[in-house]
């Protein structure tokens, strides 16, 4: 207790070095500036986080919103550029690939990316699930915001949203004409284009278009490889077509929108990281087969990231596809707001990976994923009682089909394995939420959710030509789970700039199958479940949290300043634990082993002293604790680390605008992101040949910056030309790993952030 208090100090200490709080608002109807009667100050934002339209000071929950002015200030189009933008949140690229994500809010995080695990965030584009790791780095051209619920969200959204939910809006159609041009030219020939175009309204129909192509040469140089030149490219497009309707003179309104994301590229660098000193992997993994023991992997070995490698002649290649429909149908009814919600999603996600970063074939894996869903969402939204009861309510609908591919190839093509997994998901929920104002300053809000889902699993694995497994669905009994998620918040409005909440939520995480398992022996397998299939028969279980919250919300200096502050203490049950064997087949074990103690402190400053200059900053602290830790039946929970949890986070952004003139505008924009060290995997800390500490990321720092002169008079339009860098210092230290263990003879690879890159931009506004 007195590290956490002192830890508060340390927090309200750091304010000054603190982006995840936006200073304007975003251009619309529902986003109003700030009310000081000079103009000045800090705008209001507005948004949809409990499925209303609200003020971002008026919700009691720790939210962070960023306008499409910041996004579009600094070329932000998907999550993986978000960096620190809200306190106790990090987002990293999942080893290898640059298409998945793994989002820690809060000390949770889903490690492992296999379509049969759930994320530990909620990612929604425009309140539409999206429900995979894979495929969740996806475009968006035109962003109005992106909102980031902090804490359990089981209530409004429902499972999986454990730790929080991230939703991207985009900007909608306006029913005027409007375009916008843009091209990009940087270091390693990177090229971006981007067009976006809204119609003039046509008989109730408005229409906006918006895509964009990015190409640029791989940061990391082939050699000695006929079939590519360089890895860690990029190649990518994207889409979105945006159709609101609404009839003359009716309230009625229909949108539909039509998002598509291809990349088509080579993965991000598996760098031989380190290896055990004797280097004799093969020897370890069997040691009857002298003619490969004691193979030379140490001289490819280095903690220093190359800019050259030589890697072998299996294909390098990182394919993503995903195309979404969603239709919302909108009636008012006096008071109340009728809501239809309609989503059908569709992935195909494939990669081809060297995975020990040598030219020696000692690892390669290759995974090929289908994965489609459908959800249909019915919401009712008023108000009633004079204005003092806010409700909603609704009925949820989610289905989903996703398989995956996974042939693995070890030591000279000596172990060949072949794992084929599958997954269908059916998920009913019905949720309600009420805030009731007693009086102008207290407001109670209770909210429930119930969650019925099931599954099933479909698994096969062939280990050099012999048929191991083979599950088809229906052979193992489903996997059925259901959840009650209440919500309970009291704020205290003291006056006009300050808001007091206190909250207890409880979030849930699916259960389900390990599709990855290669553990096929169970001698005590339950009745009408296959002999043998030992993970399969025994689904993990779903993880819950009891997350208990305190936060102010202010405005401050004559709304100049924004300031909030909030504390949490979570705790977890059943955490999901993926644990990574590398034990015959390239597998993962899950541990639902694990009960632990999260708490936390976060704070967010947003400083508008006068119109032309900006101030973003945010601070937190998170200390974790394993409360218990079951592994063989002996309790660990002082000898295992906490993956993606990091104890400090701070980051700082400014915008300010130099000059104005005739000619035009002249502003800067910096930000500066810190993250302490953490650990990546659930390993021992002491007493084990294969330890977190071998793969703890270090300390990062980041500074991006850029420089733009805009409003240029053009004609009969208006230009834009920028100036930009990111990761100004060149950090170039790893962010995340693999490590094989033991039976690979410790062979770690490591992943490192993009290095240094530049460039200009030009716009234009038609």
């Amino acid at each position: 207790m007195r590290k956490f208090l002192a830890a508060t100090a340390l927090t309200s200490a750091a304010l000054i070095a603190g982006p995840a709080f936006a200073a304007d608002a975003p251009q619309t109807a529902q986003a109003p500036q700030s009310a000081d009667t000079n103009g000045s100050g800090v705008g209001d934002i507005v948004v949809t986080a409990q499925k209303r339209s609200e003020n971002i000071q008026k919700v009691p929950i720790a939210i962070s919103a960023v306008s499409g002015q910041y996004l579009e200030s600094r070329g932000i189009t998907s999550i993986d550029g978000l960096g620190s933008i809200a306190p106790n949140m990090q987002i990293a690229r999942a080893p290898s690939d640059k298409t998945i994500t793994q989002i820690s809010i809060r000390g949770s995080v889903t490690i492992n990316p296999a379509v049969t695990w759930e994320p530990a965030v909620g990612l929604y584009l425009n309140g539409v699930y999206i429900a995979k790791a894979q495929g969740s780095v996806f475009d968006v051209a035109d962003l109005e915001r992106i909102e980031v619920l902090r804490g359990p969200q089981g209530t409004l959204y429902g499972r999986n949203a454990l730790a929080g939910a991230v939703n991207l809006v985009p900007r909608a159609p306006t029913g005027k004409f409007d375009m916008a041009v843009e091209a990009t030219y940087g270091n390693y020939n990177y090229a971006k284009g981007k067009v976006v175009l809204d119609l003039p309204e046509w008989n109730g129909f408005s229409v906006k278009l918006s895509g964009q192509i990015e190409r640029r040469d791989g940061f990391i140089k082939v050699v000695g490889n006929p079939n590519y030149n360089s890895i860690n490219n990029l190649d990518a497009k994207s889409g979105m077509v945006q159709i609101h309707y609404q009839p003359a003179g009716s309230k009625f309104t229909a949108d539909y929108m039509f998002d598509y994301s291809n990349h088509d590229e080579r993965p991000d660098y598996s760098q031989l990281y380190s290896v055990y000193t004797d280097h004799s992997v093969y020897a370890i993994f069997d040691p009857k087969s002298p003619s490969y023991s004691n193979i030379p992997l140490a001289p490819y070995a280095s903690t220093t990231r190359q800019s050259t490698t030589s890697i072998d002649g299996n294909p390098e290649f990182e394919k993503s596809e995903v195309f979404g429909h969603a239709l919302i149908l909108s009636l008012p009814l006096g008071n109340a707001t009728l809501k239809s919600i309609t989503s059908y999603r569709w992935m195909h996600w494939s990669d081809s990976t060297d995975l020990d970063g040598s030219p020696l074939p000692i690892a390669f894996t290759a995974r090929n994923t289908r994965f489609h869903s459908f959800s249909q969402e019915l919401q009712a939204t008023g108000k009633a009682l004079d204005d003092k009861l806010n409700y909603v309510a609704g009925l949820f609908f989610y289905s989903e089909y996703a398989a995956t591919d996974n042939p693995q190839s070890f030591f000279f093509g000596s172990a060949n394995y072949l794992s084929v997994y599958g997954q269908h998901t059916k998920a009913f929920a019905a949720y309600t939420q009420a805030d009731y104002s007693f009086t102008d300053q207290f407001k109670l809000t209770v909210g429930a959710r119930y969650t019925h889902e099931q599954k099933d699993i479909r698994k096969l694995l062939v280990a050099n030509g012999t048929t191991v497994a083979d599950i088809q669905f229906g052979d193992i009994p489903d996997a059925k789970y259901d959840s009650f998620t209440p919500a309970l918040t009291l704020s205290y409005q003291a006056n006009r700039d300050i808001n007091l909440y206190a909250r207890y939520a409880r979030g849930f995480k699916s259960g389900g199958f390990n599709g990855e398992t290669n553990i096929f022996f169970d001698p005590g397998a339950p009745k009408g479940c296959l002999d043998g299939a030992t993970e399969l028969c025994h689904p993990y279980k779903p993880e819950t949290v009891n997350s208990y919250e305190v936060g102010v919300k202010s405005r401050l200096l004559d709304g100049h300043m924004v300031l909030n502050l909030a504390a949490f203490w979570d705790e977890h049950r059943n955490i999901q634990l993926s644990v990574f064997t590398a034990s015959g087949a390239a597998a993962s074990e899950v541990l639902n082993a694990a009960g632990a103690r999260v708490r936390g402190l976060e704070a967010e400053l947003t400083l508008r002293p006068v119109d032309a200059i900006t101030f973003h900053g945010s601070a937190a602290y998170l200390d974790t604790k394993y409360e218990s830790y079951i592994d063989g039946g002996v309790d660990v929970s002082n000898n295992r680390a906490f993956p993606h949890a990091p104890h400090y986070t701070a980051s700082a952004s400014l915008d300010a605008r130099l000059a104005r003139g005739n000619w035009g505008t002249f502003s800067v924009s910096g930000d500066l992101n810190y993250t302490s060290s953490y650990f990546t995997f659930p390993y021992a800390l002491t007493n084990s040949q294969q330890t977190a500490y071998q793969t703890q990321a270090p300390a990062q720092l980041f500074l991006n910056a850029r420089a733009t002169v805009a409003q240029i008079p053009l004609g009969g339009t208006t230009a834009q030309i920028s100036i930009w860098g990111k990761n100004l210092a060149n950090f170039k230290k790893p962010d995340n790993f693999i490590d094989f263990g033991p039976s690979f003879g410790g062979l770690t690879v490591a992943y490192f952030p993009d290095p240094r890159t530049y460039g200009v931009t030009i716009g234009a506004k038609f």
